[in-house]
């Protein structure tokens, strides 16, 4: 594996790793990056460079394991439940599922029409500003009537009511964390809440969606595209590690319209650049 390879690697897994839980759109962040830059389709060919991104998306949903490894546990019943919360109010697999099911069945339902006409730099720019809206009026409106302080307290209304709105992240560049956090804020969670939930309810619906992706195209899983996977996949993981952890600590402080900004002002330079 030359150096020049080596190095892409390193930085496409990096930008998978810091964008992936953060309320900014790692969709359209790889977009810029590697469709846009690297053009990882240019050394690899079109099937292995679309496998590589599936790895490096199991090696940020491997930092949200580390991270949240214990309450997982806990939910699957395989670790006793040591947290202070009473034992009614405890975040349950089933309300997990619930929040889970509306995104997932129109995912099935509108797989084809969503990979056809949507995965595009204009349609994610208009994902990005559109998602960005949703984050400034959660805010400005559910942040100011918090009821839900901990992810323990979270009802099934919630849950279900979040997942409804984690349908809108099925356009890409909306941002799964970001509308999903919205949600969670809209219905009266904290931040900090609603970036649990988000996060625990990243690892089913991510990992189960790259391992499919990953028996599909096993065959591309080749000796020499193999050390460039590792080198992705290993710095996704790291960066993500950081990420989550840094983005947990902040999110209660800052909330979600510095990360908005953000979003408008990416969407504003990349239309500028590549369309003026």
């Amino acid at each position: 594996m030359d150096l020049i390879l080596f190095l892409k690697a390193l930085l496409l897994g990096m930008v998978e790793g810091l964008t992936e839980f953060a309320p900014i759109s790692s969709t359209g962040h790889m977009i810029i990056v590697d469709d846009m830059w690297l053009q990882s389709k240019d050394f690899l060919t079109k099937y292995v460079a679309n496998t590589f991104k599936v790895v490096i998306q199991l090696g940020s949903i491997l930092a949200v394991v580390v991270v949240f490894w214990k309450r997982l546990l806990n939910l699957i019943g395989l670790k006793k439940e040591t947290n202070s919360a009473p034992k009614g109010e405890r975040l349950k697999l089933s309300q997990v599922i619930v929040g889970l099911l509306p995104a997932g069945v129109l995912g099935v339902l509108f797989e084809d029409f969503i990979d056809e006409h949507l995965f595009s730099t204009e349609t994610v720019l208009i994902g990005l500003v559109l998602g960005a809206f949703l984050m400034i009026f959660a805010d400005w409106s559910g942040g100011k009537s918090t009821t839900t302080e901990t992810v323990d307290q979270i009802t099934y209304k919630q849950a279900f009511t979040v997942g409804l709105i984690q349908c809108f992240s099925l356009w890409p560049g909306f941002s799964r964390s970001g509308s999903t956090i919205s949600g969670g804020v809209l219905v009266g969670m904290s931040h900090r809440a609603a970036a649990d939930f988000t996060f625990i309810m990243a690892v089913p619906i991510m990992a189960g969606a790259s391992l499919l992706s990953l028996v599909k195209n096993w065959q591309y899983f080749t000796m020499d595209a193999l050390p460039f996977f590792i080198v992705g996949f290993v710095s996704a993981f790291i960066f993500a590690l950081l990420s989550i952890q840094f983005f947990l600590s902040v999110i209660g402080k800052i909330k979600l319209i510095p990360f908005a900004i953000y979003r408008i002002v990416l969407a504003l330079v990349i239309y500028s650049v590549f369309f003026n």
